[in-house]
């Protein structure tokens, strides 16, 4: 990532450029429309990446969210990063923040549907079938315009695994060392 780019909890003040940035892939039918109204509703939930102007005012270039559904389970939802810095790591950053938020709230079992898969396999996510979070679908997916044709790969990740310490290197659950080493601090 470049230092000119700080992620960080979203304001009220980001709800039309979430709704903006997310409506860009909405446009090509890779992500659900985001209303800045819908935003601004659950703007606690989300994070952003801004380029420029020290993280306050400057232009977004990144946003997810967290979408609880029951006091130990929540979705890494609404990941979308600006196509002109895509592969800087802002990806990664955004999910990162987002799984920091989940533990601040106690909560250690994360998942996420996707069309892209490889992005959270390579970020330490496992594929799970989806049926294992009926609380998603009964609130998300029984209501959804392609709740027919969903061709989206559900990847799941218990943080709490993700947090033992470092043993010899190599940490539990196959985790990047210095994650789980910056984890435990």
């Amino acid at each position: 990532m470049t230092a000119d780019v700080v992620i960080r909890r979203a304001r009220p003040e980001d709800a039309q450029a979430i709704s903006r940035l997310i409506g860009m892939f909405a446009d090509e039918a890779l992500m659900l429309r985001r209303t800045p109204e819908m935003v601004e509703l659950a703007i606690d939930d989300y994070v952003v990446g801004v380029r420029g102007g020290h993280g306050i005012e400057g232009e977004l270039v990144a946003c997810g969210a967290l979408r609880e559904y029951s006091p130990s389970v929540a979705e890494v939802a609404a990941i979308a990063v600006s196509r002109d810095v895509h592969g800087c790591g802002f990806g990664k950053g955004i999910v990162r923040a987002v799984e920091m938020l989940a533990l601040k709230r106690g909560i250690y079992d994360v998942f996420a549907l996707t069309l892209q898969p490889a992005f959270f396999a390579a970020i330490g996510y496992q594929r799970v079938d989806r049926a294992r979070y009926p609380e998603k679908i009964r609130r998300d997916c029984l209501a959804c315009a392609r709740r027919f044709a969903c061709n989206e790969i559900c990847f799941a990740k218990n943080l709490r695994l993700d947090a033992l310490p470092v043993v010899e290197g190599v940490s539990a659950g196959g985790a990047r060392p210095q994650l789980a080493a910056t984890m435990a601090a």
